[in-house]
Order: C-alpha cells, then structure tokens, then sequence
C-alpha cells in the first residue's frame, strides 16, 4: 500500500512522543537540561556526518571537497528568502496556536518543542527519497528505519521539552504525504546529484537545529529552509542544458 510508510513515521512520532511525555513526569529539570544538551550534541553530529559524507570524494590524489559554492549559495540565498517570509515566525505562530487549542498556555517549552522536533524529522534526504520509493513502488523500508530514528529522537525530545514536540507529526505527516502523493511526477527530475546536493543542505540545517538544542536558538534555521529549493533549482537548470 503506497504511503504505509508515512503513516508508520507518524505513529512511530506519536508513540515516541507520548511515552516521552510519561517520562518527563519524573525527571528532574537538571537531567532535562543535560538531555537536551545530549539530543543537541547528537543533531550536530548527525549534521556533520551528513554533510561530510556529500562533501568529500576520495579520488586517486587523495581526499578533495566538492559542494562548497552549492552549500554557500544556498544557506544564502535561502536566508534571504525565509527571512523575507519569516518562515520561523510562521511556525512559531502555529506552534502558538496548537498551543491554545489544547490548552496548554501554561507551557513555555511548547513552541519550541513543535518547531525543533518538525525541523529535525523533516529535514533530510531519508524523508524525500523515502518518500519518493514509497509513492512509486510501495518500498516503505527506508521510511520503517527512519521510523525506529524518529521514534527514538522523539522520546528524548518530548521528555525534555514536552507535549509541542508531539504535534511535529502534523508536518511530517503533510511533508511526506505530499512528496508520496507527487512521486510519480518528482521522481524523473530526483537525480542521484540532486538527491546529494539535497542532504548536503539538509545535513547542514539539521546541525544547525543542534546548535540551537545547546545555546538555544544561537540560529533561525526555520527561515533557511528555503535554502533546500536552491540545489533542486540548480539541478533542474543544469538538466535542462545537459
């Protein structure tokens, strides 16, 4: 069944999130505290290795970088664009609103929670060609392992910051559901060069996302989202004139 793995993802973030929400309830503030600086410490690593992994080929003259300029021009320009839009602020107000619908005004970690959790589960090539193997082919595999991460992220994360990082599943489910549902006509333009030029940026978020776990948000990474359009633009152009 096309898009069962989108909807594994979900329950998994549901599941994550709401045993996370039942451990919260012992713990202590310090050892919230230390475990959000573990999950931040965690991210960053998970961002450099993703990143790394589509920056450095090993060639016969040794180690060489590729990517640079990409990576630049796209943390740029998509700055510049999310900050005009102020995607952050966007978020941060449905955060706000979730918030009051389920009455939790009480609650200052809740927005945080929301964005931070969607950020971090959104972002990153898993989700896109999961999404893209699933919508074709009915494969959910790769969608079922980073069901088992998200799981594991969510629990850490919504014992520290609480009932917000549960609603991250809304997105998710929205983000994965549409690249599932337009799979049949993304698919011929997802090359292997777009797909890494895609985590690479990706990669590069998701450790700012850890930046802002540890010196709590050091980073507007929510208005750098647009910064993922930059290299499926570039590839498409460059497509168009091979």
């Amino acid at each position: 069944m096309k898009g069962f793995g989108t909807i594994i993802n979900v329950i998994a973030v549901l599941m994550g999130g709401t045993l996370g929400i039942l451990i919260k309830g012992g713990m202590k503030e310090k050892l919230q505290n230390i475990l959000v600086q573990s999950c931040g410490l965690a991210t960053l690593f998970i961002g450099i290795s993703g990143t790394l992994q589509n920056m450095l080929i090993l060639t016969d003259e040794g180690i060489s970088v590729q990517g640079t300029l990409l990576l630049i021009c796209s943390l740029v320009i998509g700055s510049f664009v999310g900050e005009l839009i102020d995607i952050e602020g966007k978020l941060e107000t449905a955060g706000e609103k979730l918030k009051g619908m389920i009455k939790s005004k009480n609650d200052s970690r809740f927005v945080d929670g929301f964005v931070t959790a969607s950020l971090v589960i959104c972002i990153g090539a898993m989700a896109v060609v999961g999404s893209l193997q699933d919508g074709l082919t009915g494969d959910y595999s790769m969608l079922l392992s980073k069901s088992v991460l998200d799981f594991i992220i969510i629990i850490v994360f919504a014992s520290t910051m609480g009932i917000g990082v549960l609603f991250s599943a809304l997105p998710l489910g929205i983000y994965q559901g549409l690249i599932t549902l337009l799979a049949v006509f993304i698919a011929p333009y997802m090359t292997d060069s777009m797909i890494s030029s895609l985590s690479l940026v990706g990669s590069a978020l998701i450790f700012g996302v850890g930046v802002n776990l540890i010196w709590e948000k050091a980073l507007r990474v929510g208005n750098m989202l647009p910064a993922l359009c930059v290299p499926v633009i570039y590839e498409l152009i460059m497509q168009m004139f091979a």
